[in-house]
């Protein structure tokens, strides 16, 4: 599948200091791409000058094979993790106001049976909750029926109902082979939603791939952890690496099978057991050395 969207040696200082340093990607048509990386890592400035809000110092970007054209601003939508709207207006004045400012629209009865606005429609902007909001700025992003879409952190905030109903509507949107570019804190979205992902750091992308692969490749094997009550013997006898923790004993194994038979053949009580299989955490952590937020 031909990508539409390439970022071709990007670079951008910022007092001389680099904040994106020579970062190529490119984003397959009809895919869900997630950019992730710690506080810092350039991500955002790199996503600010693909939508064409800031200039960068250097580099190229493509989009359908392309130099973007002055019309690329208005072809894209972007769903900004936070936007101000004018509070005394309702969800219909909001959307109405909008869809006047493009040629060719999506029908706004479209928009709000995709985003379930329909009960919202009378309140005023200052009266949604945190997921109607959400959901308000996803129609906003798709009112000019965009074919490539930037959702900056869309759940931030989002109670877990809501950020599985915003989840499920995404996905529609993907279904409908839309082209979806996604930042976000929460490896569970990350891992929910994207087909690939590249994670930034210091300004430079230090790993590209599907999700299953990036923890294929960066992570080994799983954790077994039990409660130290579970092992009637000499520590030393376990065939694992292991630590303990709290109470509790950890190992670290490569195979769960084989791992499970071993320690039923040492008499272990595995009723208490817990099993941690390798995520997209894993994957940052072994990476970055940090949790995504710091």
């Amino acid at each position: 599948m031909k990508p539409i969207l390439e970022i071709i040696a990007l670079h951008k200082k910022f007092k001389r200091e680099p904040a994106v340093d020579g970062v190529s990607f490119a984003v397959r048509e009809g895919i869900c791409f997630g950019l992730l990386g710690p506080n810092g890592a350039g991500k955002t400035t790199t996503l600010e000058i693909v939508e064409d809000i800031i200039l960068p110092d250097s580099g190229e970007i493509l989009y359908q094979g392309q130099p973007r054209s002055l019309s690329f601003r208005e072809e894209i939508g972007i769903q900004f993790q936070h936007t101000s709207l004018l509070n005394f207006l309702t969800v219909a004045e909001t959307l109405d106001s909008f869809h006047r400012l493009y040629q060719k629209p999506e029908q706004l009865t479209t928009l709000i049976s995709r985003c379930e606005l329909e009960s919202l429609l009378a309140r005023r902007n200052n009266q949604l909750s945190g997921g109607q909001l959400q959901r308000l700025m996803l129609a906003l992003a798709l009112i000019n029926r965009p074919q490539l879409i930037f959702l900056d952190e869309p759940s931030t905030g989002l109670d877990p109902q809501s950020r599985r109903n915003l989840w499920e509507i995404v996905q529609q949107i993907k279904k409908e082979g839309k082209t979806i570019i996604l930042t976000t804190h929460s490896m569970e979205e990350a891992e929910y939603l994207c087909d690939e992902i590249a994670i930034m750091d210091q300004g430079k992308i230090i790993a590209w791939d599907t999700p299953s692969s990036l923890i294929k490749t960066h992570c080994h094997g799983s954790s077994i952890r039990l409660p130290t009550s579970a092992l009637h013997l000499d520590l030393d006898r376990l065939p694992f690496p292991w630590t303990t923790r709290n109470s509790s004993v950890i190992l670290e194994v490569n195979e769960l099978h084989e791992a499970m038979n071993t320690l039923l053949d040492l008499d272990v009580d595995l009723s208490e057991m817990s099993i941690h299989s390798p995520n997209l955490e894993d994957v940052f952590l072994a990476l970055t050395g940090r949790k995504l937020r710091d």
